[in-house]
């Protein structure tokens, strides 16, 4: 039986169902691989489920020339944590899980739209401190995003689930912008020219690129200075999308209104000003932190692993 290496803990039913094809050895640790466990894994094992923060750099493939697995099936839609120009030159391949996590990584964004426009982060801090000295009608004002323009940047499968839920939700109007042109974006929406024109028109930016060098600080200072005071900037990307800097001195000095994040640039680390920062709405990286969701995940990985034994072409290359 050829050997797999889960290098996290998964749902249940992931591990069993793997336990039928492969020899499993599961790695009880929830931090990602160590330098030697990365690459311990290329040599010892036949294929690896890694996910993210598992670094797979183009050093750990020079260090293992010939190595024994030959898939690397990623738990979760991004990768950039993998170089896959450097997998593919080790005769490596390389898979995602692109639709399972696109609906619930979709509703983490909705979420943090609501709660950073409605202050919802700054109003249950008030209440947990036993400071809400009751209500009255300029308490806490926000805004209300019902009618309002949401400028997607990023409209693939996860922006355009954002989008049918701004539209038909919320009766907003949706712009975006894209690296190329979309035919049908799914809803009524605008194709702008630039990302700067979509950060000038929205009342909410949501951000929703993949990750990788092509993306690293898409969104910086010149960006967030295209934004209008009231407007506020979700990212369910990936936290390096965001100059984190950038952003922080724009919440700082009432640039823009608020900011709801779900990643960040170097995760688990979050700066102290960001923490500070009243305006800002900061989650874990729960975007698809549901057990339906996770267990979904973990079987597509684990039809990309077994039509790699099979021989077949893999459901998910990238």
């Amino acid at each position: 039986m050829a050997r797999l290496l889960v290098t996290r803990p998964l749902p249940e039913a992931v591990i069993a169902r793997a336990r039928t094809r492969w020899e499993v050895t599961a790695r009880p640790a929830t931090t990602p691989l160590s330098p030697d466990e990365l690459r311990a894994s290329l040599r010892d094992f036949d294929a690896v489920l890694p996910t993210l923060g598992d670094l797979y750099s183009a050093r750990v493939f020079a260090d293992v020339p010939a190595p024994r697995a030959r898939l690397l099936a990623n738990f979760g839609v991004g990768f950039n944590h993998i170089d896959v120009a450097a997998a593919r030159a080790a005769g490596v391949a390389v898979t995602n899980t692109p639709g399972a996590v696109t609906d619930a990584t979709a509703d983490i964004a909705v979420m943090l739209m609501l709660m950073t426009a409605r202050r919802a982060g700054e109003g249950e801090r008030l209440v947990r401190a036993g400071a809400w000295e009751g209500w009255h009608p300029t308490q806490m004002l926000g805004l209300h995003v019902t009618g309002k323009t949401a400028g997607i940047v990023g409209m693939g499968r996860i922006g355009k689930a954002i989008a049918r839920r701004c539209h038909f939700g919320f009766g907003m109007r949706v712009v975006f912008h894209n690296r190329s042109a979309v035919a049908d974006p799914g809803v009524p929406a605008t194709q702008l020219p630039d990302l700067h024109a979509v950060m000038a028109a929205a009342d909410v930016v949501l951000v929703a690129v993949p990750g990788g060098p092509a993306t690293r600080h898409l969104i910086d200072a010149a960006a967030l200075a295209a934004m209008r005071p009231h407007a506020h900037l979700v990212n369910i990307a990936r936290g390096d999308v965001v100059d984190e800097a950038a952003l922080i001195a724009a919440l700082r000095a009432g640039r823009i209104a608020g900011a709801g994040l779900d990643v960040y640039e170097r995760e688990p680390e979050v700066p102290e000003a960001l923490r500070a920062l009243e305006n800002a709405v900061l989650l874990p990286h729960l975007g698809t932190a549901a057990l339906e969701v996770r267990t979904s995940m973990g079987m597509l990985a684990l039809d990309n692993l077994e039509a790699h034994l099979d021989g077949r072409t893999l459901p998910n290359a990238v």
